[in-house]
């Protein structure tokens, strides 16, 4: 008889912790800097390889995905600022074809 009891009382604990957990109100999110790079590229149009965050990068360039934005950052890093677009080919999974698909929308400013 106090084991059904004992596990049923239980099982209500949890319960109601588990929903107390979920129902708390989420943490707040600082948007406020995606928010400054995105109103960048969109002032401008273009995105500039020497100042954008991997994950401008990622959202403004086709092709672009997480792996291949966080090589241009690093190239950049390692290497200094870019001097031109055409040297985005240096950056390993780079290659002509995704540079020029890309052109319009890069630049160095």
């Amino acid at each position: 008889m106090r084991i059904p009891y004992l596990s049923s009382l239980i099982f209500a604990l949890l319960a109601s912790t588990s929903v107390a957990v979920t129902a708390a109100p989420a943490a707040p999110v600082d948007a406020a800097k995606p928010a400054v790079a995105s109103a960048k590229v969109e002032q401008t149009g273009r995105v500039n390889i020497n100042t954008a965050s991997a994950e401008v990068l990622q959202k403004e360039l086709s092709g672009i995905g997480a792996a291949k934005a966080g090589a241009i950052v690093a190239y950049r890093d390692e290497h200094g600022g870019f001097t031109s677009v055409d040297e985005l080919i240096e950056v390993k999974g780079i290659g002509k074809a995704l540079l020029d698909k890309n052109r319009e929308k890069l630049s160095i400013d």
